[in-house]
Order: structure tokens, then sequence, then C-alpha cells
């Protein structure tokens, strides 16, 4: 008699699995996420008797770490920004994860490196879930790659997809657009739940790693931003790319998450125009753009972003609070990192910040992760709430530890020279590190550089340049 299988309750979230519905997933803590789903279909299922049974495993060689290494074979997207991100092209027979917010260009950009791909003589393959040929034909005329050999679908079967693929000679790039429509047979529940992404994206895998087809997988995102359906999609895939943006703003960017075949600290920065997407190879002068230089409380930031230099402005609000508690608002920034250095400022700078609320915010919706940001943070702050403005020609950057004490970061020679370059005369950084060997020459800095060791250093500097304009 055939075991009687029992529906499971898996969370649309996360993908927890329980034997009963309730009301908040215990994993992620998601309200009414739960759906009722049932087993999939293995080739495995069925009773013991049937399935194919071996005595004992199979014997395979083992190999050392000594041996010929050689470089992933990649096939260059014709985009130099998505280039640099995935490092240096598609690798044959790998996954790729993109996820990004709804309208952000995600489809655009795909559409466009088809294109690139499919102009050099590359077999590409765009399958739509979402979208008919039609409407996929009306998005490369508005681009301007009509003329473009793409090969064109809208199906959601996996099983038809992968059937269809493997005719002729297999393509260098296949695209599916998106992974939460897909559907396969061998799992009984409707497109969209976990279990069917799961199942599909496992299909599609065995498909690019059999015929050296690289694989995009357009997935959704939640709505903080992180990529919807189950956690175990993103360990089967080799690179999750996020393609961020504000829909205020004309510029996107593309960051690697993950990436078996490359960097994860690397960015591609575009910008939104008529004709698609297009490449910002300098994004400095673009976050640049527009600031006013008279105004107190903003500040230039060196930072890096990967092996990129990338100088950003930073602009700080410091208004008296009428509210008991006062408010702390961030954009682009880390919150817990504000708060410190707002603690900081108060133990070892003598400024008085509790009654008044503080807003801090990366222009041009850019989000800064690295600490060298403290510096220019605190820099920001302290000129808004003195009322002064910071040198216009001025480069910031440095992180700051509990005691007050400006730590040194790495690559200092690659942030002066992007200041340098952009014709910026000055830098505010930490004093340098002590660690050189005798007889080291040391190397001729782009331009001029006030070291400080001290936020009370910094605090005085600016408190002087007010006496002087008075």
């Amino acid at each position: 008699m055939a075991k009687q299988r029992h529906p499971a309750f898996v969370c649309q979230e996360c993908g927890a699995v329980y034997n009963r519905w309730k009301g908040k997933c215990e994993a992620c803590g998601g309200w009414n996420t739960i759906v009722e789903e049932t087993g999939s279909a293995s080739p495995m299922a069925g009773p013991a008797a049937t399935r194919p049974s071996r005595a004992k495993g199979r014997i395979f060689p083992l190999e050392g770490l000594q041996g010929e290494t050689k470089e992933a074979p990649r096939t260059p997207s014709g985009i130099a920004e998505l280039d640099r991100v995935t490092g240096g092209g598609f690798v044959h027979g790998s996954i790729i994860l993109l996820g990004g917010d709804p309208g952000i260009g995600k489809s655009t950009l795909l559409m466009q490196a088809s294109a690139a791909l499919a102009m050099r003589g590359q077999r590409v393959a765009y399958i739509s879930g979402e979208e008919a040929v039609a409407q996929v034909r009306l998005r490369a005329e508005r681009l301007g790659l009509g003329q473009a050999p793409v090969e064109l679908a809208s199906e959601t079967n996996v099983e038809d997809i992968i059937a269809t693929l493997s005719q002729g000679r297999p393509p260098a790039l296949a695209i599916i657009d998106s992974i939460q429509t897909m559907w396969t047979e061998t799992v009984e529940s409707a497109p969209g739940t976990v279990t069917q992404v799961r199942g599909s994206a496992q299909a599609l895998i065995r498909f690019a790693k059999t015929t050296g087809t690289a694989v995009i997988l357009v997935g959704h995102v939640t709505k903080d931003g992180q990529i919807a359906g189950p956690r175990v999609v993103e360990h089967m895939v080799d690179a999750v790319v996020s393609f961020e943006g504000d829909t205020g703003h004309h510029f996107r960017i593309m960051r690697a998450v993950k990436n078996r075949f490359g960097p994860t600290d690397e960015i591609g920065v575009f910008e939104m125009s008529d004709q698609g997407l297009r490449e910002v190879p300098n994004p400095s002068e673009l976050f640049l753009a527009g600031r006013d230089m008279a105004t107190a409380g903003t500040a230039v930031f060196a930072g890096m972003e990967g092996t990129r230099p990338l100088l950003v402005e930073i602009q700080a609000l410091v208004a008296p609070s009428s509210l008991g508690t006062p408010r702390r608002a961030v954009v682009g920034w880390d919150q817990s990192r504000l708060s410190m250095v707002l603690a900081v400022l108060e133990a070892h700078g003598g400024l008085k910040l509790g009654m008044h609320d503080v807003y801090l915010n990366v222009a041009g919706g850019l989000r800064i992760t690295e600490p060298a940001a403290d510096l220019a943070a605190a820099a920001a702050l302290v000129s808004s709430l003195s009322g002064n403005p910071l040198p216009p020609d001025t480069v910031y950057f440095g992180e700051m530890g509990l005691s007050g004490a400006i730590r040194p970061v790495a690559q200092e020679q690659a942030r002066l020279k992007e200041a340098a370059k952009l014709g910026f005369s000055s830098a505010v950084s930490p004093q340098p590190r002590l660690d050189k060997g005798k007889g080291s020459k040391s190397e001729r800095l782009p331009l001029a550089t006030s070291a400080i060791g001290h936020i009370t250093d910094l605090v005085a500097n600016i408190a002087a340049r007010r006496r002087k304009a008075s």
C-alpha cells in the first residue's frame, strides 16, 4: 500500500516548513506567509522495493592541491560595467541570480547585454515568463536593438524551455525572466511558491552545468530589498547580483553580493537615459554634480568600492529639537555607525548634540558601508552644528575609534589620486602608519594632506575657520 503523503506548510519568505498552519513564521517573523503545499514528485519517490539500490558506494579518485589550474572560460558581455561586477564576463556553465526593485531596469540591462552578445555571433536566448514576445520586441525597438539576432520566447514550463534550448548548438547565454514565474512538472504546487522556485532553479542549474550555457535568473525582491523565495536558491547559484537605485535619481548601481568566479566588492554604475542604460566610467563626477559648495554641513568623502575610488558628498543637518527624544535619521549609511559618531563627538569632541535633531544623507542615493566614512560624517556634523562651511576643495576619509582616535584606512594613494584628478587640492586624513622599514622612501602624495590623530583636532580646525571668517 502506498504511503499517504501529508501536506506541508511552507513559508513563502524564508522557506521554513511546518506540519500545520501558523499565522506567524517562527524563522523569519513574517505574518500570513505560510501556505499549504504538496510534496514534490521526486524521481526517487515510491516504494523502497522499486528504488534502485547499490550494495556499496562508488569509489572515486581523490586529488591533492598540487596540479595544473586553469582560468574559468568567460564570455565578455560587451558592457564594461557589467563585466567589472561579474569578474570579466559570463563564466561558461555559471548561474547568476539578478535581483532588483520593479522598474529599476533589470530587463533593459539584460536586453542590452543580450543584443551585444548576439551581434558578435553568439547564440542568446531570452525567455520571458512575464511578458509576451511582442512586448519584448517593443522594448528592443525602443532601445534601438530591434535588429539584434536574439532568440525570444514567452514560456513558463521548465521542461519545455530546456528541451527547446537543447536543440542545436548550446546558447552562450540564456536569460530567464523571472524565476518566480517558472514551474516544473515534478512539483505539485502553484508557480511562485517556494517549492516551485527551488525545483525550477535546480533543473535550470543542471542544464547549465551540462551544456556550458551561462544562465541569468531574474528574481523578484521583497519590501526590504531581499530576493524573494527560499534562501537555498542563493546558495545553489554561482553569483547573486543586486541592481539598486532610486526612482528619483537617474543612475543605477550593480553590486555583487556573492560571486564564486570574481570579486564581491566591485560595483557597476549606469545612468538611465532615453536609449536605455548608459555606462558611467567616472561615477565621482556624477555623484558630485550640482553640489552646493557654500553650504554648511556638506563634506566630500573619498571612498573605495572594490578597486574603484569613488568621491561622494555627505550631507548633515543638525537642528534644535522640540521633542523629548531627538530624532536621528540617516539615508545611505548605517544607523548604528551614526549613533557611534555622535557619541564620540559628545564624549571626546566637546559637542552638545543631545537636544538636536540629526539628519545624515549620502547624496545621489549611494549606500556606503566602509568605516572610512566616519571622519567625513563627523566633519559634516560639526560643520552643520557650527554653521561654518567646510573648504570646497578638501576631501575627508578616516575611521574613528571609540576613544576619538582617527585610525588609518587602506588604499590612501588611490583615494588621493582620484581627488586630485577631480580638482581637489587638499585632504584631511589620518596620520600615516609608522610600520615602514628602514630605508624605505615615502611615496609622494598627489595633493596636500592634513593629518589628524584625534577627533578634537578636527573640531578645533573647523572652529578656527569660523574665527577667521568672523
